[in-house]
């Protein structure tokens, strides 16, 4: 009798600030990295076009091969705080929106098109079915790589972030396969963005020193 086929999960994570890439075959992660390792470049932004590849060779398989392919956030959600952010503080930070959403209107509000040519450039069979792109909400893929890999079935979740869609800080609970967040903290509330005010302050880079 033929073995089932393998569930095959490409994670990526990119466009913000060191991109990456992970695999999980049946549940179980077989390789990640992050694109600066191959690019030299640090917390190298861009696509994981050399991560992903790597991971795939790692497991053997091919853009075609996999189940479904999971983006870290849910841009248009993103896109709504920052219209509604603007707009509430208007005309403060004009400068900020003149520079921020132009890259949303030629790139990020297009995302799902974004990846799926950045994914057909990685692959090495150009005709091929493509898996389907899901999008998670960003403190609950924080929540996952913290829960999944670990030990525990059963456990309580701390996530706290500069800022996701709307959430800063979410407080939820791992049982089995089933992750739950119970209580959110939103912008712009923000222990992360308090933390990166003060890094500017200093004098370092933000989300580097």
């Amino acid at each position: 009798m033929p073995s089932p086929p393998k569930e095959r999960i490409l994670g990526i994570s990119a466009y913000y600030h060191d991109s990456a890439a992970a695999l999980i075959v049946d549940g179980k992660i077989v390789a990640a990295a992050q694109e600066e390792r191959f690019t030299r470049k640090k917390q190298d932004s861009n696509f994981p076009h050399y991560a992903t590849r790597f991971v795939l060779e790692e497991a053997g398989c091919d853009i075609g091969d996999l189940t479904a392919v999971v983006f870290y956030d849910k841009p248009y959600i993103k896109f709504e705080r920052l219209l509604e952010t603007y707009h509430a503080f208007a005309p403060r930070g004009l400068t900020s929106f003149l520079s921020a959403i132009p890259v949303w209107l030629k790139d990020k509000l297009f995302m799902r098109k974004l990846l799926s040519d950045a994914l057909a450039r990685v692959s090495e069979k150009k005709t091929q079915k493509r898996p389907p792109l899901l999008f998670s909400e960003h403190h609950l893929s924080h929540a996952a790589s913290a829960y999944y890999p670990s030990p525990f079935t059963d456990a309580a979740i701390l996530t706290i972030d500069g800022v996701g869609e709307w959430t800063t800080t979410a407080i939820g609970h791992g049982k089995g396969k089933e992750i739950t967040l119970l209580k959110e903290l939103a912008f712009p509330h923000s222990l992360g963005l308090l933390y990166s005010a003060f890094t500017y302050f200093c004098g370092f880079k933000v989300n580097s020193g």
